[in-house]
């Protein structure tokens, strides 16, 4: 495996990354950041996971909030 020591992303499985997001934002304030059905109706791990293995722009949409929530919490400090 390729050591990227300034990527956060790198190692961190999708599960992961949703269940931090779903953990900080909860999953209405999650739907209404990004407004995809996964996340608006009857939300779950499991479905959000299949839609966002198979839809590109959706997984890089919830990376992109997770990098900025990481940003977020470093001011934070």
């Amino acid at each position: 495996m390729e050591h990227q020591p300034n990527n956060p992303l790198h190692g961190l499985r999708l599960d992961t990354i949703l269940e931090q997001l779903v953990a900080h934002y909860g999953w209405e304030e999650l739907g209404e950041r990004i407004t995809i059905r996964c996340f608006t109706h009857d939300p779950s791990i499991k479905s959000s996971l299949k839609f966002l293995r198979k839809t590109p722009w959706a997984r890089e949409r919830v990376e992109g909030l997770y990098l900025k929530m990481l940003r977020d919490a470093k001011k934070n400090l």
